[in-house]
């Protein structure tokens, strides 16, 4: 197997001590960072503070059982697209559907070929790391794909317009109505914004993410166009749809209502590199919304 080039950082969720040393051992001559949790507990600690590429996660643990492990671990928007392969002893049917219902990325039973276990890993990471060119929740695209489509802008314009949208106060909306609402409301915004693409029928246009609630729009619609106007008041009809009534009546979230922040931008306004440029927009925006 050859070795990885790019330091992955595992983490290993592993009560048996000798398991736990033999593998960490054998990853870490592969050129991974191991880290090792011998309890379940610690071991959503160290995934939570230390945010590792991949788990190994046994099944039978002290504490909490490896099962609760993932189903914390999916719970929480930090830690909750972390690929996860179960290692155990558990061969029952029953056991491999729980682990796969809990999204586990593979289900490995012991004992097992190590050598087939770091192919399952690197696998389950080459994975991941195609996925994370597109945003999670949404599907469109984001990192390295959307500094493409910047760096494309800088060099068309004026042939094409730089749009960004921000989404305000998603983090407020959470807390009251949970992840799944809050993923509901951001697929809302994405969906909204692709249409305006499919309407306007430009084949230039592009789409992204710019960070979890920052999306950049590129067309050929300039800030003449209306564009700005009718995106902003068909997505402050669209947020209002998910509050409860009750809620909106009574003020509970004045002045923390989902909203957005919409600008253009012209080159010559921002610094002209990729890196530069991205940092620069979030920075308007954020400010633009404060």
């Amino acid at each position: 197997m050859s070795e990885v080039v790019t330091p992955f950082t595992l983490l290993i969720i592993e009560d048996d001590l000798d398991v736990a040393e033999m593998l960490a051992t054998f990853f870490k001559e592969q050129g991974y960072r191991v880290l090792t949790a011998n309890w379940g507990e610690d071991g959503i600690r160290t995934a939570t503070e230390q945010l590792p590429h991949l788990v190994i996660l046994d099944i039978r643990l002290p504490d909490i059982d490896g099962f609760e492990v993932a189903r914390r671990l999916r719970a929480r928007r930090r830690t909750r697209y972390i690929p996860i392969i179960f290692l155990t002893e558990k061969r029952e049917r029953q056991d491999k559907l729980q682990g796969l219902q809990l999204e586990a990325d593979d289900y490995i039973t012991k004992p097992f070929d190590i050598r087939e276990l770091g192919l399952r890993v690197r696998n389950a990471l080459s994975r991941a790391r195609r996925e994370s060119l597109t945003h999670p929740v949404t599907g469109l695209p984001q990192g390295a794909l959307v500094e493409e489509a910047l760096a494309h802008w800088l060099a068309t314009y004026p042939a094409l317009s730089l749009w960004v949208v921000g989404l305000r106060h998603l983090e407020a909306f959470r807390e009251a109505y949970g992840f799944v609402a809050a993923d509901d409301a951001l697929r809302a915004v994405a969906l909204l914004l692709g249409r305006q693409l499919l309407d306007a029928a430009d084949d230039s246009a592009f789409l992204g993410h710019l960070d979890l609630t920052t999306f950049v729009l590129i067309v050929t619609a300039g800030p003449r166009s209306g564009l700005g106007e009718r995106l902003a008041r068909q997505l402050d009809q669209a947020l209002g749809l998910f509050y409860r009534s009750e809620d909106l009546q009574e003020g509970r979230f004045e002045g923390s209502r989902l909203s957005v922040v919409l600008r253009s931008f012209a080159p010559s306004t921002l610094p002209d590199s990729v890196a530069g440029l991205r940092a620069a927009l979030l920075e308007l925006v954020e400010a633009r919304g404060a």
